[in-house]
């Protein structure tokens, strides 16, 4: 069983089971959910998100996220990508009790294209409050939060975050005066997330359960190099919305 860590640092990023998951449906685990190495909980109560590939192997999630009218229009309505591909999707848990926290971080760090493309689509499929771990943003993050560093494959196996030559940031998105929004939704809400927006959850320790369905965009012109941990496979390419 593979527990999902929120840090770039934790061997879950440099595991199989995980960087091989972009043209599967794989489930991590909580690491709360354990003691000594053994679940504390049913099963179902311990699943901290399932991804990668919901929107291509689920009927479900295939057609809300490539046969939904709507969600089209947003997308055209947005008008960031020339030719939207969506790359990934999973549905977060964020468990009663032992919900993890995500730690202050943007996406386009772990899903890096030159130019930078990567949006995210959150929809909340229950309320989100800050008692069960909604999100927080930094308002206008995007417009002052350089890309520089990515998490990329090593060589000889796993991940490491590693600079981007030439690009410089030095904030600390977490130090006391920043300017922290807490983004309550409600059940059906959609989140729209700028891959350089600074954002985070808290811990869930309440009794309510915060699952959501997410996925992210980039534009099929910009460069996705060999580096990035998710590659499409000749059997998944990253899916067109509009083939």
């Amino acid at each position: 069983m593979t527990v999902f860590a929120t840090s770039a640092e934790k061997k879950h990023v440099g595991d199989n089971y995980f960087l091989e998951s972009g043209d599967k449906i794989r489930f991590f685990f909580e690491g709360d959910a354990f003691t000594d190495g053994k679940l504390n909980r049913p099963k179902e109560l311990a699943v901290n998100k399932i991804g990668h590939a919901l929107h291509e192997l689920d009927p479900t999630f295939r057609e809300f996220t490539l046969d939904n009218k709507s969600l089209k229009n947003v997308v055209n309505d947005i008008a960031v990508h020339r030719d939207p591909r969506v790359i990934q999707s999973m549905v977060i848990c964020k468990q009663k009790e032992v919900g993890g926290a995500v730690n202050s971080h943007d996406d386009s760090t772990f899903l890096y294209s030159d130019p930078l493309s990567a949006i995210g689509f959150w929809f909340a499929l229950e309320d989100c409050t800050p008692s069960n771990g909604c999100l927080s943003f930094v308002p206008g993050s995007h417009k002052q939060n350089p890309i520089a560093k990515r998490l990329e494959r090593l060589p000889e196996g796993g991940t490491a975050i590693k600079p981007i030559p030439g690009v410089h940031n030095e904030k600390n998105w977490d130090e006391d005066g920043v300017n922290w929004q807490v983004a309550e939704c409600s059940v059906g809400d959609l989140v729209l997330i700028h891959g350089s927006v600074v954002h985070r959850s808290e811990k869930n320790l309440s009794q309510k359960s915060r699952f959501i369905y997410t996925f992210h965009m980039i534009d099929g012109e910009a460069k996705w190099d060999e580096k990035n941990w998710l590659q499409p496979t000749p059997a998944m390419p990253f899916t067109k919305l509009f083939p």
